[in-house]
């Protein structure tokens, strides 16, 4: 009797490709409640909390390419974990709140391995990422800018110190989450079609106004440096005449415009006023006895004498204000490993993004605008802490994702060049 052939079995497959649909998806969503923290703990820690243990039980794996970013991260977190035995002496408030601190920390890097695993396993999803960033981002904004101009009733829960705040607990944080979005829209209006471009140009002034009436000087500096650091890399990657006149003209257009508006914002009374405030390069709250700055002068003595560090909070605890640089508050908070390893991470994270910067692949835009705002928040860091920023740990799991993608591209061309 002869052998019957059978089809191969594919009754799993439909099943699977709804399971990795019904998975993208989670993820916008995640994405998406990442524009909303009023209160903490978030909806944004809960779903994402959720979706990283049932990712990792279906089969998510860690790659060798991804895997130092996680022994970076908990390495970094170990040394808050030894710091919180140096709060006994010092701390005065709720001895829970240390620990709190770093089961936080500890979640949001594992959101950043988790954001460079999924990226690496399917690079089209950065695409559903920053389309998702962009429509949560034009939500926080709008809710941002019509409660500061008092055009809904009970929108003024949207601001704070009579700056635009979203639906996020500060405005110094609200301003900077609106850059990497802004960006991505940006990019799209100097490549994309010109037919998009007026929807474009309308949803990336929401969010340049939004960035605007935050009033945080951080953000300003990190939107203009990022709007400026995207020109430049373009006009490194695309050579042609054609593209830099395109550039230069929209880039002219955009300044212009900004200015026209700039001058009807500062029409009203309360913009201006702020505004004039805002713009000064130091407040009053930064100079001074016990001022920012020499907070930060005493802060990095006290860490020189304590290798551990003091202790989640205790810091603001002790000065009545917190670090307000993120270098200081990883030698507060973490203690000298932490400063290390955060260093190091950091490091290694612009070197993977300088890398592969300007190479011609689908993923490489994301990898560019990320870059760029990682770049930015480095810089802005001296001024704010942003260790505990939901989308920085995002933007940081993006480059080693798109760094994990470009090592497999290269395997794979290896591979072909190697069989023939």
């Amino acid at each position: 009797m002869s052998a019957i052939d059978l089809p191969p079995l594919r009754v799993l497959q439909p099943q699977l490709a709804a399971l990795r649909l019904m998975g993208t998806a989670s993820v916008a969503m995640g994405v998406f409640l990442s524009g909303f923290v009023i209160a903490e703990p978030a909806p944004y820690e809960l779903w994402l909390a959720f979706l990283i243990g049932t990712w990792f039980i279906l089969g998510l794996r860690i790659s060798r390419s991804v895997a130092p970013l996680l022994a970076l991260f908990l390495t970094f977190n170990v040394g808050g974990m030894l710091s919180i035995t140096q709060m006994h002496d010092l701390a005065a408030g709720n001895h829970l709140d240390g620990p709190i601190y770093i089961a936080v920390s500890t979640f949001l890097a594992l959101s950043a391995v988790f954001y460079a695993a999924i990226t690496e396993d399917n690079e089209k999803r950065l695409k559903l990422i920053f389309n998702t960033w962009v429509a949560a981002a034009l939500i926080t904004a709008s809710l941002g800018i019509l409660g500061y101009f008092h055009a809904v009733p009970g929108f003024d829960i949207f601001t704070r110190y009579d700056r635009a705040m979203g639906a996020f607990q500060d405005p110094n944080v609200f301003g900077p989450y609106l850059v990497a979005p802004s960006l991505y829209l940006m990019h799209g209006l100097l490549i994309g079609d010109l037919k998009k471009a007026p929807i474009k140009g309308i949803c990336l002034f929401v969010l340049a106004f939004g960035i605007f009436l935050s009033f945080s000087r951080a953000a300003w500096a990190l939107f203009a440096f990022a709007s400026a650091m995207l020109i430049f890399c373009m006009l490194l990657k695309h050579r042609s005449n054609r593209f830099r006149l395109r550039i230069l003209v929209m880039s002219l257009t955009a300044i212009i415009l900004m200015v026209v508006l700039l001058m009807v914002a500062l029409q009203f009374p309360q913009v201006s006023d702020l505004f004039s405030t805002r713009l000064q390069l130091v407040q009053s709250y930064d100079g001074g006895h016990l001022g920012r700055f020499e907070r930060h002068s005493i802060g990095f003595q006290m860490s020189m004498e304590r290798p551990l560090g003091i202790g989640p909070l205790v810091f603001g605890q002790i000065f009545r204000e917190d670090e307000h640089n993120t270098w200081l508050k990883t030698l507060t908070t973490y203690g000298w490993i932490g400063f290390a390893t955060w260093i190091s991470m950091i490091c290694w994270t612009v070197y993977i993004g300088f890398r592969n910067l300007l190479r011609e692949r689908p993923w490489q835009p994301f990898l560019m605008i990320a870059w760029i705002v990682i770049l930015g928040h480095v810089g802005i860091g001296n001024v704010i802490d942003t260790d505990h920023w939901r989308h920085l740990y995002m933007l940081i799991g993006i480059v080693w994702g798109c760094g994990a993608l470009e090592q497999k591209y290269q395997r794979d061309l290896n591979g072909r060049e190697a069989a023939r």
